[in-house]
């Protein structure tokens, strides 16, 4: 029997699925004050095929939809998986310790939160990849934020919001690739139009993280001793040259080059082995041990111990499986068409744009929250939206912006999606052992929330909402055809974004 001939779940049956998965979520994270996801989004996984077989699946269609959703995802997976090799190579070589030395020589305390952003946004729209971004820079700068005893949730939400932010507008970034593609607009004119939500967003987080560095932290003296036990630390510890930064530059080198992430973080891993044999005088056996079980250092110094003793392979299990459970929950999700008809229910009740376009937005949230993966939370809305735009009249850059706020955005702000993992992974926040008061970054990522939240009021405003041209509307025809090969039957996301 072919999959659209299968029943369609009723509007509260397709909830059920999420609405239990999210409290055994709730249980575990509220009532045992234990941050472990895993356990939780494979019930809900083991709900959804139950509710799927009631409706006429069998065993072998969820597996098909959970399996194809996970085989998408196995880039990312991988990227993971060589961004904790970076790790490992990038602090045995010296790469890290030498951009903690100099930023914790260079900065002050007072604009610091502010440079941490901007400097991530930098890097992240050179690379083309947020999770990159925060395993390599960020980290760094996690060391220079701790020298600077500003608390890890600070520093986190700063280079949360630049990594993220430089991802979203970066044309080399996969999802600012799939978001135009899944709605039939152009690359270069999907990023133009998130200029009026980005800018804004970026200058109040700004200001903000100034005004608490010249007021909160400014007032909070900061330990110049403990700032020199680092420093010094450092250079006793490894050989300082601004040759150890040649791994960064080749990253982004090979990035502007558009080579794909994978082999161009990939090539970074390695030079930063090659120079961990040249200036540390590490062997090739340890370097391997680095990229396989992360560094491990003991200088008698606790402050750069615990910023340094971490990466390798085997650092990112806990991401890589939780990445894996949640791809595979999304996909037995849109498998037995429960988001399909949440999705169909939410269209039925926007009247207005401003609402359509709200709910746009909080569709691509909720399944950013339920499937945990920026890739569906893209996808999914972006398809089955587009119609509605059409027929009032609406450019679908105005849905391309809402899912790319919502999905690529908000990822990094849902601790068991795959990008809060990789930030509470790669950042070293700590929250797995209980120690909640690390997501506290989520809130202060002002620049990924803020843009949504002013992307709905331009919407009800009537600001920046472009409506359709002569030329999309002549489009829309030969588009629809192109969005129509994004059925609900297991689209392949990343092959649209490529083909853009």
């Amino acid at each position: 029997m072919n999959r659209k001939d299968k029943a369609r779940p009723s509007l509260a049956l397709a909830l059920l699925p999420i609405v239990l998965t999210l409290g055994v979520l709730g249980i575990q994270l509220f009532y045992y004050d234990d941050f472990t996801p895993h356990v939780p989004l494979a019930i809900g996984l083991a709900i959804t095929a139950t509710i799927g077989w009631f409706q006429g699946y069998r065993w072998k269609d969820i597996e098909e939809g959970s399996l194809h959703v996970v085989s998408i995802g196995l880039q990312s997976l991988g990227i993971l998986m060589v961004v904790g090799m970076i790790i490992g190579t990038w602090i045995a070589s010296g790469t890290v310790p030498l951009m903690i030395y100099g930023g914790l020589k260079l900065l002050s305390p007072e604009v610091f939160l502010a440079v941490a952003m901007l400097m991530c946004a930098v890097v992240s729209v050179s690379l083309g990849t947020s999770w990159g971004t925060v395993g390599t820079v960020g980290l760094a700068l996690m060391g220079i934020g701790a020298g600077f005893d500003i608390p890890m949730y600070w520093t986190a939400g700063a280079v949360v919001s630049g990594a993220f932010f430089g991802d979203k507008v970066s044309p080399l970034s996969d999802t600012t690739n799939l978001a135009p593609a899944v709605t039939g607009v152009n690359l270069f004119d999907h990023i133009r139009n998130m200029m009026p939500t980005t800018v804004p967003a970026m200058l109040i987080a700004l200001v903000i993280y100034l005004l608490v560095g010249f007021n909160l932290i400014a007032v909070n003296a900061v330990d110049s001793s403990k700032i020199d036990q680092i420093t010094g630390g450092i250079a006793q510890n490894f050989e300082l040259s601004l040759v150890l930064l040649l791994p960064a530059v080749l990253v982004i080198g090979l990035s502007l080059k558009k080579m794909p992430a994978l082999p161009s973080l990939f090539a970074g891993a390695l030079a930063g082995g090659v120079l961990a044999m040249i200036y540390q005088g590490a062997s090739l056996h340890e370097v391997f041990t680095y990229m396989q079980g992360g560094y491990s250092i003991d200088t008698g110094v606790k402050a750069i111990d615990s910023l340094l003793n971490r990466g390798g392979i085997q650092s990112m299990t806990w991401v890589i499986t939780l990445v894996m459970i949640a791809l595979a929950l999304g996909g037995a999700l849109e498998r037995t068409r429960c988001l399909e008809v949440i999705v169909e229910a939410v269209l039925k009740r926007t009247r207005s744009f401003g609402s359509m376009q709200a709910a746009a937005i909080g569709t691509s949230i909720t399944t950013n929250l339920v499937a945990g993966d920026p890739y569906l939370s893209i996808a999914l809305p972006g398809r089955m939206f587009a119609p509605a735009y059409r027929g009032k009249g609406y450019s679908t850059l105005n849905l391309s912006r809402a899912v790319e706020e919502g999905g690529t955005l908000i990822s990094p702000l849902i601790p068991w999606n795959s990008g809060g993992a990789v930030v509470i992974a790669s950042l070293g926040l700590g929250v797995s052992g209980g120690n909640l008061e690390n997501l506290l970054y989520i809130p202060l990522a002002f620049a990924c929330w803020l843009s949504p939240v002013i992307g709905i009021a331009y919407a009800y405003l009537g600001w920046f909402s472009p409506k359709a041209s002569e030329q999309e509307r002549a489009n829309w025809k030969s588009q629809g055809e192109a969005v129509q090969v994004l059925e609900p039957t297991a689209p392949d996301y990343r092959a649209v974004a490529a083909a853009d």
